[in-house]
């Protein structure tokens, strides 16, 4: 048997291990039902329709995790605290978000290490969204 030399299997992103597009329309759309029926929340999506808010977050999710830069090719670069900059976004808000993104999360069938992952992220990416004081 001819040995596979070192380096030469390219490896699966993060995006591909989960299940590529499905996985993270999925989440999307699970986090903006929350979203949806959320006081706190929903007032910081102007848009009568939370679809074009829940466009954006898949497609910027499938680009960081290794999809698609489709995000990028029609929004430019993400600047997430620019463009959430113009809305209060404290510690009520941020745990609000939290608890629908966990919903969202956990509805999905990922393995524990990919949970973990993607959870991770997201609490961080989260706690760097507060820019007021509570």
């Amino acid at each position: 048997m001819k040995e596979i030399p070192r380096g030469t299997l390219q490896e699966q992103t993060f995006y591909e291990q989960v299940g590529g597009e499905e996985t993270f329309r999925r989440l999307a759309h699970r986090f903006y039902e929350g979203v949806a029926e959320d006081p706190l929340l929903r007032p910081m999506y102007p848009e009568g329709d939370l679809g074009p808010a829940e466009e954006r977050m898949a497609l910027f999710l499938m680009q960081y995790w290794g999809g698609p830069r489709t995000y990028s090719e029609n929004r430019g670069h993400p600047r997430l605290r620019m463009r959430h900059a113009p809305f209060t976004v404290d510690r009520a808000a941020h745990d609000a978000w939290l608890r629908h993104m966990r919903d969202a999360v956990d509805s999905l069938d990922l393995s524990e290490a990919h949970r973990d992952e993607l959870w991770r992220y997201l609490t961080y990416a989260a706690a760097s969204m507060i820019n007021t004081p509570d």
